[in-house]
């Protein structure tokens, strides 16, 4: 956004018309654009009023409520932290003792704004102009936050009174270039990860979210790194230093579920017992082959598996692999670890057959089987096609699960537990091998 386009946004009239406008719907924006131009608004008010409406209902999933009086850049949605995963952010902060907080990187302020929420003096910095309007925008219910139009990385740290043990830092580095494309080198962040986590000389306290594909190897030895999942879905990753890092250095998985308005949290570091294959190492056990696939089928959460955390998680339930390759558990005993955000996703295995196209048709038919949710890994088979040589016209419902089990490949008819919905009936004899 231009900084010219946003002097125009925030004219009174302009803010006025864009808090006035009706719940966003793209099949009525036409309609609703040449109205307004109709009654005599400027026609590239309309665009910017209609395209900040359009931003605020997708925001809707990151900011809920709040961002019906919020500005957004499309670029600085895109990376901002969802609200539910910022109060985590702002909560290790808080427990810290940390006081002030300098957010080196600030787009359009969503990490700001959970720290200034729960009390925490803000210094907010962006290279970029207009983003560093609209977070001031965004910020202003909150006195105790300051935006500033500067590199973050030149903040006189002593000065901001950061260096005292009260001060935290925190950045998000930008990951995607200009035209969208995502950077997968830390070194090209903006700015570089080796230029922030270089602060934690000065400044002990430093947070840093970073993509959730980054790769293990290259991490500081001295942070905490840890996965997050809001509803399955794996949203970011962080790296903690010093006091925000109160468990010591290593690898964990912070899953947060919504429920009723309400958010459950689990954090989960694991056994501590090493998995690699060198020397003395523990490693999982797995099964041996298809005999060795129990009753039931565990899903590791995303972050858990991001984490590295699945052998872990595999040993706490008591659990064998389906492949020493594969995020998939099997167990014989349908296991309950009571805790309200479960740490893997359970299915009841039905039946388990070798991957062909063929056979799998022929037992879905039989079944009378019209619809599937189709889950895989560890294969190149999309599901999508799939669907389209199994051509099924059934009105019954199942879930296939496409993956190698001890090395080769398997198809596991699964049900979910908890939601049974209309289970498939198991084979009382195995399927045939003709194709």
């Amino acid at each position: 956004m231009e900084p010219s386009a946003l002097a125009k946004l925030l004219d009174q009239e302009a803010w006025a018309l864009l808090n006035a406008l009706p719940p966003y719907e793209e099949k009525l924006a036409m309609v609703l654009s040449e109205r307004l131009r109709a009654k005599g608004f400027d026609p590239e008010v309309v665009a910017l009023v209609l395209t900040q409406s359009r931003l605020r209902a997708k925001a809707e999933a990151k900011f809920g409520p709040f961002a019906d009086g919020m500005l957004f850049t499309p670029a600085g949605l895109e990376q901002a932290t969802r609200l539910v995963v910022a109060a985590h952010h702002a909560q290790r902060y808080l427990a810290a003792g940390i006081t002030t907080v300098a957010d080196l990187t600030c787009g359009i302020g969503a990490d700001s704004m959970a720290f200034a929420g729960v009390g925490l003096k803000v210094v907010a910095t962006d290279l970029d102009e207009a983003t560093a309007a609209v977070a001031t925008v965004n910020l202003r219910a909150f006195p105790e936050a300051v935006v500033r139009h500067a590199d973050g990385l030149t903040l006189d740290l002593a000065a901001e009174g950061l260096t005292d043990g009260t001060g935290g830092i925190y950045a998000d580095p930008a990951r995607r270039t200009r035209s969208g494309k995502r950077i997968f080198d830390p070194k090209a962040y903006a700015p570089a990860l080796d230029d922030v986590w270089a602060l934690r000389s000065q400044v002990p306290a430093v947070g840093i979210k970073v993509g959730p594909g980054i790769p293990h190897e290259g991490l500081p030895a001295d942070c905490e790194a840890q996965w997050v999942s809001v509803d399955g879905d794996v949203v970011e990753a962080g790296l903690w230093f010093g006091p925000l890092a109160p468990d010591g250095p290593g690898r964990s998985a912070l899953l947060l579920r919504t429920e009723g308005g309400q958010t459950l949290a689990r954090t989960y570091r694991g056994d501590g017992i090493a998995t690699g294959t060198g020397e003395g190492e523990s490693l999982p056990e797995a099964v041996d082959g298809v005999e060795g696939v129990g009753r039931y089928l565990h899903e590791p959460d995303g972050a858990v598996i991001r984490a590295g955390l699945v052998a872990d998680v595999s040993r706490a339930l008591h659990g064998r692999l389906l492949d020493r390759t594969i995020a998939y558990v099997t167990t014989d005993e349908r296991l309950d670890d009571g805790e309200q955000v479960p740490l893997a996703t359970g299915y009841r295995v039905l039946d388990t057959m070798p991957f062909g196209v063929k056979r799998l048709k022929s037992y879905l038919r039989a079944r009378d089987v019209g619809r599937v949710t189709i889950k895989k890994r560890g294969t190149a088979v999309t599901p999508e096609s799939l669907r389209a040589q199994l051509a099924l016209k059934g009105s019954a419902e199942a879930t296939l699960v496409l993956t190698r089990v001890a090395g080769a490949q398997h198809i596991l008819v699964v049900e979910p537990l908890g939601h049974p919905g209309q289970p498939v009936a198991p084979l009382t004899s195995p399927p045939s091998d003709s194709e």
